[in-house]
């Protein structure tokens, strides 16, 4: 539901209207976040960035904020992290709307550290989706066309952000092999992010690791912090066969 009569999208077309931007004019975020603190202050500083590359048709991680491939969201072009002009159909690229390689950063070599890629996507896409595993109450972040998947926290994007039964938030961090201890400084430094910009007073923050083994190091490392969880998944694959007037094998995955 819209925090004021029109959604973001909509605002931030407001913005450039407002503010008088020409084409080929330079915006700076702070610009960006400056016009919606005066204007539409309940617009929180980690909606205003996700809507900064959901609406930049050159941001390949624009794709995890479900973006309109009808050209609704192309607004905007990225210059760098901190500036942007408005897009120009007749001289810029073809919108982003798919993964491309850029996104997902170059293409391993090892096919091990491949596999685990694919692995933490599909580990992603099922807890997103099934956040009750982790405990009874939790459900995935949403508002204004954000969801917790691929939360931007700074220049950086938590796994998955969710909100427990209390409507506090739950930074959740994965790793589909071995946790060590060096992701509690990653997950504690995207805990104080959340706390700083997103959180309103009187609202925790918490963490969770999920790793298909915890370390012992890992585990050592968050004894004495009781706002981080530790949970380890296991993915299993079975071969079922079917008989019939041919034999035929059937792959189930759980």
């Amino acid at each position: 539901m819209p925090l004021y009569d029109k959604p973001v999208r909509l605002l931030f077309k407001d913005m450039v209207e407002d503010l008088g931007v020409e084409p080929g004019e330079m915006i700076e975020r702070d610009q960006v976040y400056a016009w919606f603190a005066e204007n539409y202050p309940k617009v929180k500083d980690a909606t205003i960035s996700a809507y900064l590359l959901k609406m930049s048709t050159n941001a390949p991680s624009r794709i995890h904020y479900n973006v309109d491939a009808s050209g609704d969201d192309d607004l905007l072009y990225r210059i760098d992290s901190q500036r942007f002009r408005l897009y120009d159909p007749a001289r810029d690229p073809t919108p982003i709307y798919e993964k491309t390689e850029e996104d997902v950063g170059q293409e391993p070599d090892d096919v091990q550290v491949a596999s685990e890629f694919a692995y933490e996507r599909d580990l992603q896409n099922f807890l997103s989706q099934n956040l009750s595993l982790i405990e009874p109450g939790l459900g995935l972040y949403d508002e204004e066309e954000i969801t917790g998947v691929e939360f931007p926290v700074g220049n950086r994007r938590v796994d998955i952000l969710a909100l427990d039964s209390d409507d506090n938030y739950v930074v959740i961090e994965l790793k589909v092999s071995r946790g060590y201890d060096r992701v509690v400084g990653q997950l504690l430094r995207y805990v104080a992010w959340i706390r700083q910009h997103q959180a309103e007073p009187g609202e925790r923050v918490r963490g969770v690791i999920v790793a298909r083994e915890i370390s012992d190091h890992l585990l050592l490392a968050c004894s004495e912090l009781e706002s981080v969880g530790l949970y380890e998944h296991k993915l299993s694959v079975s071969l079922n066969r079917v008989e019939g007037d041919w034999a035929r094998g059937d792959l189930t995955v759980h």
